[in-house]
């Protein structure tokens, strides 16, 4: 039996400046996006019928129906380009849930680039941009996974700035583990143009980041352990919080530093990586 395993790689926001707040309720941003090596994993293999099943240690949260963007992105790469096979998908759900990085849309990216292979579509990312980019302003940049300049709701892509940090730079993740609801950090934006990104990363911030400390106190208690370290070279939240992160030069720093994390507060989550 065919079975095709990909990584739903966790997208970053190395910086986020929102500039308006559009009539709609949504908001005009620029941010550059950047992805870790590791993520959430979508497994996919021949089946009757399109199923959902979840595992993973954040996998308790999400649902197995139609609510869930695995199953929402498999219906729509169906309808799309006219598939009558179906497939079992197992989502491995390794990421904390609503914390700033990307997982549902990785998630529907990773199943939209597993089910392009299993059912032998031969389509490119453009194609499935095509057929899945309305499931979140996300999705568009998490089907190639690639660093990249976005801009509107984050869905106009370019290349990113040459300052951007190479691939395989070590990153250290960490999230408290509190609940930071995208929309009510949104609504707590202040209104205010900090004006446009900077091509320098000395410029580069999160704006959403007071509001979503205001949400949850810890984001602050973060970004403040991760800067008290001193050898991360940038320190910022991701997305709309609640995770946090820290670019270091090696890969004995980003270890020292998750290990002093983990000992000041063994209840919150890390992850190291490195970026792609």
């Amino acid at each position: 039996m065919t079975v095709i395993a990909e990584t739903a790689y966790a997208k970053i926001n190395l910086a986020l400046h929102v500039r308006a707040r559009r009539s709609d309720g949504y908001h005009e941003i620029e941010t550059l996006f950047a992805f870790c090596a590791d993520g959430d994993g979508i497994i996919v293999k021949p089946a009757n019928d399109l199923t959902l099943s979840i595992t993973g240690p954040f996998g308790d949260a999400l649902p197995v129906d139609e609510g869930n963007l695995v199953l929402r992105a498999a219906q729509a790469i169906q309808a799309h380009f006219g598939v009558a096979k179906g497939a079992h998908i197992t989502l491995d759900k390794r990421l904390p849930v609503a914390a700033g990085l990307g997982g549902g849309s990785a998630d529907a990216a990773a199943t939209a680039r597993a089910l392009n292979s299993l059912w032998g579509l031969g389509v490119d990312d453009a194609r499935l941009i095509v057929a899945i980019g309305s499931l979140g302003a996300d999705v568009a940049v998490c089907v190639a996974s690639q660093s990249a300049l976005g801009r509107g709701l984050g869905d106009q892509l370019s290349p990113p700035p040459a300052d951007m940090p190479e691939a395989g730079t070590p990153i250290l993740l960490v999230n408290p583990l509190k609940p930071c609801p995208t929309g009510a950090v949104y609504k707590g934006w202040d209104g205010a143009d900090r004006g446009s990104l900077a091509i320098m990363r000395s410029g580069w911030r999160n704006d959403l980041t007071p509001s979503a400390i205001l949400q949850v106190p810890e984001i602050g208690m973060a970004l403040y352990l991760l800067d008290d370290i001193g050898t991360a070279s940038l320190v910022r939240m991701s997305g709309s919080g609640a995770t946090c992160f820290a670019l270091f030069d090696d890969v004995a720093d980003r270890d020292e530093a998750q290990e002093e994390i983990a000992a000041m507060q063994p209840g919150w989550w890390t992850c190291a990586s490195v970026l792609r």
